[in-house]
């Protein structure tokens, strides 16, 4: 099992191919590549990160739920 981090999406970056999404961390906020996940995600979304990559989509309960 790996480590995740769950974030919000703040904002899709421009460039890029639209794979990159800024990512609050708690007030931090992370360029993240968004281009592993199968569905593309918007602002205010939550995703579980690992390493620069988003790895699934998950509701903001499943996050409040990990933090």
């Amino acid at each position: 099992m790996c480590l995740g981090i769950p974030g919000p999406i703040v904002e899709i970056v421009d460039g890029f191919a639209d794979q990159l999404a800024l990512v609050d961390f708690e007030g931090a906020q992370r360029k993240i590549n968004i281009g592993m996940l199968e569905e593309t995600p918007a602002v205010g979304d939550w995703i579980i990160i690992h390493m620069g990559f988003a790895l699934e989509l998950i509701d903001e309960a499943k996050a409040e739920e990990a933090i």
